[in-house]
């Protein structure tokens, strides 16, 4: 490379750094703004819907966030009155399962494997691993108080949708292939959430009839968590499945607890691996590479929630990285060339 070649990827270099920076002194505010967004590009189709219908637009934009303040009102009624009750018998579960671990471990002894039950408990640590997951779920309640704020920025970004298409096609009215690019964007991103929030709505569902029919308790809770956990490749519908097989163990028998962690990855692969990806094709063209490492950096970035964005966020980067010839190398490291 010459020297002019590397100053210029020394400057995008700095520029990059500066951004993430920037973004992760911000977060807090940076959340918001990408969660309105990324809600308003959800909400953007039942409006148009509803105006199609005839309802004037401020009709359809009453009914649109009234519908969303329902649905999270209700939620957050469910899901904090049974993290309540689970965190109050936390203590009972955690002592239960030790119980289980050291009768576990005193057949293994009578069959000649001998190990110490104090380093085992510790290593399990149930306590930390409740916890966890109450803090989970209450970080996801905590971030409720301030949804007042995004359904406020969705509001008027809704109210904006139409004026936006105006602004776009002139701010790309010489160069059509940017405006290419970023109604590709656009579209990429509303179908991604569109589908994801379905399929996280799906997998809740089943979770919690699922557990119904089992009689395991929380099942709403264990539902709401495997709904927010579903937009988290990989390792969130994972997470998800821990608490609610730690209480069949608890309260039922082995057998309960083999049907139910059987029927935990029929539900995780049907929609993951077969449900998403047939709907989804080849929009998202991701590296699962990249998208586990992108879980790590965006949740750096931006905490808890920067988990949920990561897929949407990297996708953004691939979009603008492959839109200019001398980026397009980046876009292709974090493409999955099988679907390309």
């Amino acid at each position: 490379m010459n020297k002019s070649q590397i100053q210029y990827y020394f400057f995008y270099l700095s520029a990059i750094v500066i951004i993430i920076g920037g973004l992760k002194m911000a977060s807090k505010a940076a959340v918001i703004i990408f969660l309105s967004i990324f809600i308003a590009s959800i909400l953007s189709p039942i409006m148009n819907m509803l105006q199609k219908m005839k309802f004037p637009k401020s009709i359809s934009l009453i009914l649109v966030l009234m519908l969303v303040f329902i649905l999270l009102f209700g939620i957050f009624y469910i899901v904090n009155t049974s993290l309540e009750a689970f965190i109050g018998n936390m203590p009972f579960y955690e002592e239960r399962l030790r119980g289980m671990v050291l009768h576990g471990l005193q057949w293994l002894d009578t069959m000649g494997v001998h190990l110490k039950p104090k380093t085992i408990l510790e290593g399990l640590n149930f306590g930390a691993l409740f916890n966890m997951t109450a803090s989970t779920v209450g970080n996801i309640g905590l971030f409720a108080s301030k949804i007042v704020l995004v359904i406020i920025g969705v509001a008027f970004l809704l109210v904006e949708s139409r004026n936006f298409e105006n602004k776009v096609d002139v701010i790309f009215k010489d160069d059509e292939v940017s405006k290419k690019n970023f109604e590709l964007f656009t579209h990429t991103i509303q179908k991604y959430f569109t589908i994801k929030t379905t399929t996280s709505l799906l997998t809740g569902a089943l979770i919690t009839g699922t557990l119904l029919a089992f009689d395991i308790p929380y099942p709403f809770l264990w539902g709401f968590l495997g709904f927010m956990l579903n937009f988290i490749p990989v390792v969130g519908s994972i997470i998800a499945s821990v608490p609610a097989l730690l209480l069949a163990l608890i309260h039922c028998d082995i057998a309960t607890f083999a049907w139910l962690a059987l029927i935990y990855v029929i539900i995780n692969n049907l929609i993951s691996n077969i449900i998403e990806p047939k709907i989804m094709g080849d929009g998202l063209g991701l590296s699962p590479a990249m998208i586990f490492f992108s879980l790590i950096f965006w949740g750096w970035v931006l905490g808890p929630v920067g988990m949920f964005l990561a897929v949407p966020l990297t996708m953004t980067l691939k979009i603008a990285f492959d839109s200019n010839p001398q980026t397009k190398w980046i876009g292709v490291l974090l493409s999955n060339l099988k679907k390309t």
